[in-house]
C-alpha cells in the first residue's frame, strides 16, 4: 500500500507541474465543470437575454423579473471503475485491472486537493463498490485503500447496469471519469445519456494480449469471465484477422461516439506510459473550460 501511494505521489507530481508549465493552468479548471447553479432573481434591464425572464416570479405582478445564476464552484467528481473478469488481463502488476486503480489514485489524490468532492463506483455485472463523494485528501487515501483490497464477486461484464447505477444514484451534475475496456453490447443509448447530464470523461484501457496473439498454432485460451479453456489456432489468419478487426473497430466506434457527443475520450494500453496521455486530456479540457 505505501508502495502505491508513493508510485502515485509521483505521478501526480510529474501531472502537476506538467500543468503549471505548459498549461498555464490547473487541476481545478480541468475537473471544474462549465455548468451554471440558480442564484437569485432581479427586475429585469434592457439587453438582458429573455430566455432568462423567471415567468413564475413575474407572474405575481411586481414587474418583470431575470434568473440570475453563478458558476460551480465546487466541483464532484465521481470515477466509475470496470473491476470485471475481463480487467485481469496483462502482466503481473500492470493488468487493466491496476492501471485502471492507479488512474483512479492519482487522479483521486489531485482533485481532492483541488477542494473537489471524490466519489468512486467499482462494478462488474453488479455494484462491487460504491464510497459517497466528499472533500478531502483523506478520501482520496481512503479510495486508494479500498480499490488495493477490493476483491470483485462477479466476474461477468454489464456496462448497461453499471450507467444506469451511476444515473440514478448521482443526482447533480459532476464530472464522470469512466474507466473500462468498454467491450460490451447495447450499452451505447444510456450512455449518451449519461453524457448529457454529467460531464463525462471516457478512459479506455486495452492491452497488446487481447490483439496480437503470437503464431503458436492451436492453443489454448483462458476466458477470464467465463472462466473456461478454449482451443484457437493461433497461426489461422482469418481469425487473426478478426481478432484484430474486432478491437480497431470498437476504437473507432468509441471515438466516433465520442465526438458526436461532446465527451473527452483516450485510449490507453497497459504497457504504455500513460502520464502523457492524461496531459494531453487535460489540456483539451482545460482549453474548453477556458472557452466556455
Amino acid at each position: 500500500m505505501k508502495e502505491l501511494v508513493n508510485k502515485l505521489r509521483k505521478y501526480e507530481i510529474r501531472i502537476r507541474k506538467a500543468i503549471n508549465s505548459q498549461m498555464q493552468g490547473d487541476f481545478h479548471s480541468i475537473f471544474k465543470g462549465s455548468g451554471l447553479e440558480f442564484d437569485d432573481v432581479r427586475a429585469y434591464q434592457y439587453g438582458d437575454d429573455v430566455r432568462t425572464i423567471d415567468w413564475n416570479v413575474s407572474a405575481k405582478g411586481h414587474g418583470t423579473f431575470v434568473k440570475t445564476f453563478k458558476e460551480e464552484k465546487e466541483q464532484t467528481i465521481f470515477f466509475i471503475l470496470d473491476v470485471s473478469g475481463s480487467q485481469e488481463i496483462g502482466s503481473k502488476g500492470a493488468q487493466k485491472m491496476d492501471i485502471g486503480k492507479e488512474i483512479c489514485g492519482v487522479l483521486s489524490l489531485a482533485a481532492a486537493k483541488e477542494s473537489s468532492q471524490v466519489g468512486l463506483i467499482c462494478f462488474s455485472d453488479q455494484k462491487e463498490k460504491y464510497i459517497k463523494p466528499t472533500k478531502g485528501v483523506k478520501q482520496a487515501y481512503e479510495i486508494i485503500r479500498s480499490l488495493e483490497q477490493l476483491k470483485p464477486t462477479s466476474l461477468g461484464t454489464n456496462l448497461n447496469k453499471a450507467i444506469l447505477y451511476t444515473l440514478n444514484i448521482i443526482k447533480r451534475r459532476s464530472v464522470i471519469i469512466f474507466i473500462s475496456d468498454f467491450i460490451d453490447e447495447d450499452y451505447f443509448h444510456n450512455l449518451k445519456g449519461l453524457a448529457r447530464k454529467h460531464d463525462l470523461v471516457m478512459i479506455r484501457i486495452t492491452d497488446k494480449r487481447e490483439t496480437h496473439l503470437p503464431r503458436l498454432g492451436i492453443v489454448p485460451v483462458y476466458d477470464k469471465e467465463s472462466r473456461r479453456t478454449l482451443y484457437i489456432n493461433s497461426s489461422f489468419g482469418d481469425f487473426r484477422k478478426k481478432v484484430t478487426g474486432f478491437a480497431q473497430e470498437n476504437f473507432e466506434r468509441l471515438e466516433n461516439f465520442s465526438k458526436k457527443n461532446q465527451i473527452n475520450f483516450v485510449s490507453i494500453d497497459t504497457m504504455e506510459d500513460y502520464v502523457p496521455k492524461l496531459l494531453r486530456l487535460f489540456k483539451i479540457r482545460n482549453k474548453t473550460v477556458k472557452s466556455v
